[in-house]
């Protein structure tokens, strides 16, 4: 029954002259059954084995209707789909990569996403919307974020240094292009995961009284720069 729909669903995305949006919305439904068909005729989630054997195959069997569909909300699945094997991977494989290089390649993954999109808004006819690109930065500077706070609670290894160094750089980046497209989605989440991984090392070199009102005060002071700065900056934007 899944299967027969699949293609039911595919014949009148390919075959009729319904509007190109309602087209896209079908193939985004049919890409969803594609999983719905793995996991009845795997039974993944009954027996709970090789579970990202279930989330790639359903990913390398849509990758070609996303990339011709060039649809937002069925690339926004594949990346979820792409992020989520990785993790499972990790979890039931790859059982010897840390959790700061888990977090490394994600940022990567996402961030090489992110820096695709922009590429084909400024070069190529096709525009990928606010929203996705505002979403993938989120999940980049969340995955970044996430390995620095792990890095500093851990023994510092050479792993986590990469990640700073490969966070700077992208930081870096992120602050210039937001300054430059004046978008103050950018400048507001990466100094917002500078302060909270500097209020992780903090905590992480002492939890006595002095240490907690120093971050509070780090904390408040941080955060309200951050919001002063975007505040004058929107205003000089608008005038």
């Amino acid at each position: 029954m899944i299967e027969g729909l699949i293609v039911v669903l595919t014949l009148v995305v390919l075959f009729t002259k319904l509007n190109l949006e309602i087209k896209n919305i079908l193939l985004t439904g049919t890409s969803v059954l594609v999983g719905v068909l793995f996991a009845v005729f795997g039974q993944i989630y009954q027996t709970g084995a090789n579970a990202y054997d279930f989330f790639l195959g359903w990913t390398v069997f849509i990758a070609i209707w996303v990339i011709i569909s060039k649809y937002a909300p069925l690339w926004l699945l594949f990346i979820i789909l792409i992020n989520t094997t990785v993790i499972l991977y990790a979890e039931q494989v790859a059982q010897n990569w840390s959790e700061i290089f888990i977090c490394i390649l994600l940022f990567l993954i996402n961030s090489s996403f992110l820096i695709s999109f922009i590429i084909s808004n400024k070069f190529f006819n096709f525009k990928f919307p606010v929203w996705l690109l505002n979403l993938i930065a989120l999940a980049s500077v969340f995955n970044s974020t996430i390995g620095l706070i792990i890095g500093v609670s851990n023994q510092l290894n050479i792993t986590f240094f990469i990640l700073v160094a490969i966070t700077s750089i992208f930081y870096g980046i992120g602050i210039k292009y937001g300054l430059k497209i004046k978008n103050l989605f950018y400048l507001s989440i990466i100094p917002f995961s500078v302060i909270v991984s500097i209020t992780a090392f903090l905590i992480e070199l002492s939890s006595n009284a002095g240490m907690f009102f120093l971050i509070t005060f780090f904390i408040v002071a941080s955060v309200t720069l951050v919001i002063k700065n975007l505040i004058d900056l929107q205003k000089k934007w608008i005038n």
